[in-house]
């Protein structure tokens, strides 16, 4: 368990803005699509020759929210975030060195590169060439990071799309760090999944290996009080007429933010299995799931919060119907029928799990949470039931439609928002 220091919440949709005044999408992780400039290497390989183990259809299109995507990521302040995140880092770290045996002597690609320096850590792990591909300019910094490592002879920086770029072999390894907060926001995971079906050989091996969402009801008094309730008395003043304009400003999108597992009023429920190796980029699209809550306290319900766990599993525990692989053992996470969470496996030799659980020790995607207007007051033993669909916007599929539907102590309804 861990303790929140202070008050700090994020709606997560702190964009920049172009020169007319329109709000352009950033995010705080490390990963990229992947915009195309045909480079040239230098290491002796042709990057431009398509793979001949798949004929391609035409890349999509590189929009101009791609464009301030990738522009996002030029930043050094949201690198330097993600790095400084050690349990993210570490444990990245970790799983490549876990699967050292599958690195030692192969080619690896690193989807959306950004700084480089999961890259360098699989030419550590005696990668005998690595593909460093990032569509934001941070790869002309990755590129210097590589030179001063002296790594050139191993690990090749391509800046541009995955989409757009090509080179003249298969790769035995994907890596990537591609979650978003509500592990899709951005997605980015189609990047890696169209890395995966240009380029990665039978049997390969895909870090992170699966992905799993939840979602569960919870009680957060303190931040109800802090940016609503606080308008009732201001220096002697009643200011209460603010209230309706400040839920709105403060709940109307997804806030990112950290709370801890005793805001958590039920077991959470399983919104969305990814399994890297088999799914598909049209399942992505649209997301819906229906839940049943059975609230374990008496307490005031503010809303959903969301995390994501993923899995760094090597191939041989990959499951069966993974077309790169063979020799299947089941993961520890599914769609579980009533849709509770499987905790995570204690075994150091089974997979290496990196979670952003309320529980866990704190990373920077934090939590997100959905809040209502105005809470409902929840009792022991109350059924909260429902659907929520997660769908990919029209206007720019990078963000994220939420529409979430409940009903509780017989009154139904209906929050919609955008992750922006």
């Amino acid at each position: 368990m861990y303790a929140t220091t202070g008050y700090s919440y994020s709606n997560g949709n702190h964009q920049p803005q172009n020169s007319e005044g329109k709000r352009m999408e950033t995010s705080h992780r490390e990963k990229l699509g992947k915009r195309a400039r045909r480079p040239r290497d230098s290491h002796g390989l042709r990057v431009g020759v398509h793979s001949q183990r798949q004929q391609q259809s035409s890349p999509p299109p590189c929009t101009d929210f791609d464009v301030a995507y990738f522009n996002s990521y030029a930043h050094v302040g949201i690198h330097e975030e993600m790095i400084k995140d050690r349990v993210r880092t570490e444990t990245y770290k970790s799983a490549i060195m876990q699967h050292q045996r599958f690195i030692e002597g192969k080619v690896v690609m690193d989807v959306g590169c950004g700084t480089g320096i999961l890259s360098i850590f699989c030419a550590q792990a005696g990668a005998k060439r690595v593909y460093a591909v990032d569509a934001s300019s941070i790869a002309v910094q990755a590129n210097e990071v590589v030179k001063a490592n002296n790594l050139v002879d191993k690990v090749i920086v391509l800046h541009g799309r995955v989409e757009d770029i090509e080179i003249d072999e298969e790769v035995d390894v994907i890596i990537s760090e591609w979650m978003g907060y509500m592990l899709l926001y951005e997605s980015m995971l189609g990047s890696v999944i169209t890395a995966r079906d240009r380029w990665l050989k039978r049997g390969g091996l895909i870090l992170p290996s699966n992905a799993t969402l939840y979602m569960a009801p919870i009680t957060n008094p303190d931040r109800y009080s802090y940016s609503i309730d606080f308008w009732r008395n201001v220096y002697g003043i009643d200011m209460s007429a603010m209230m309706p304009l400040a839920k709105q400003c403060a709940f109307e999108e997804p806030c990112v933010e950290t709370i801890i597992g005793e805001n958590v009023l039920t077991w959470p429920h399983v919104v969305k299995h990814v399994d890297c190796y088999t799914v598909q980029i049209q399942e992505l699209e649209s997301v819906t799931t229906k839940y049943k809550f059975l609230s374990m306290m008496r307490a005031p319900l503010h809303g959903f919060a969301f995390w994501f766990d993923v899995e760094f599993i090597g191939p041989i525990m990959s499951p069966s119907n993974n077309p790169y692989t063979s020799s299947p053992i089941e993961s520890s996470h599914d769609n579980t029928a009533d849709g509770t969470q499987r905790r995570k496996r204690s075994n150091s030799n089974e997979a290496l799990v990196l979670s952003t659980a309320p529980e866990e020790p704190p990373t920077h995607w934090q939590q997100t949470m959905v809040y209502f207007y105005d809470p409902i007051e929840l009792e022991q033993d109350q059924i909260i039931e429902g659907s929520l669909t997660l769908s990919q916007s029209k206007e720019n599929p990078r963000f994220m439609n939420i529409h979430l539907q409940y009903t509780c102590a017989g009154r139904s309804f209906v929050k919609e928002s955008v992750m922006r």
